[in-house]
């Protein structure tokens, strides 16, 4: 069984992580025979995301399995790209995972880590300027959804997640799997 971990710290965006979630719950429950596992990862068990929405998560960073996709999610970032445990974590679990992705502001943190250099990203419209200055190297790519390069995956912001998490569905199962989880989750999916 594959292993889905989602990343979150405080001020994460909620949906930048519960949209994931229930895209990728959802399409286990609607394969019938569990392709995979998701569950949230932090430093902490509990961590406050936006609007101090209390989270209590399935592992913390030392105790998770073996990641088959990382998931980094967004939000107030800044704390966290200053999080030597966090990223040393992020690097530990990158080794082991098919694909490495993020959600909106994620890829601060990813690219803060070392496991985006020079590829080709996207984040929130609002972060493109400020991506392209503190990452120089990397391509980023303006009005997009999201960005397949390599096994990396970036989506732009909040709700862009969902749609790049049923690509991530495609590219894991199938079409059908992915198009009948945004039919189950009554989502215009933006493929």
């Amino acid at each position: 069984m594959l292993q889905i971990g989602i990343v979150i710290y405080d001020e994460a965006e909620v949906l930048d992580f519960a949209g994931p979630y229930e895209v990728f719950a959802t399409a286990a429950r609607l394969c019938g025979s569990k392709p995979w596992s998701v569950s949230l990862i932090s430093e902490r068990k509990t961590v406050r995301a936006r609007g101090s929405f209390p989270v209590q998560s399935h592992f913390t960073l030392d105790n998770h399995p073996p990641l088959d996709v990382l998931l980094v999610s967004g939000g107030v970032h800044t704390w966290a790209m200053n999080n030597t445990v966090l990223l040393d974590s992020l690097r530990r679990a990158a080794r082991s995972a098919q694909w490495i992705t993020s959600v909106c502001t994620g890829a601060f943190i990813l690219a803060q880590a070392g496991l985006l250099t020079h590829q080709n990203v996207t984040t929130h419209w609002e972060d493109i300027d400020e991506l392209g200055t503190r990452f120089p190297d990397l391509s980023i790519k303006e009005n997009v959804r999201w960005v397949e390069d390599g096994n990396r995956i970036t989506s732009a912001g909040i709700s862009a997640g969902i749609d790049m998490s049923l690509h991530l569905v495609e590219k894991l199962h199938s079409r059908d799997l992915a198009l009948n989880t945004a039919k189950q989750m009554d989502y215009f999916w933006k493929s």
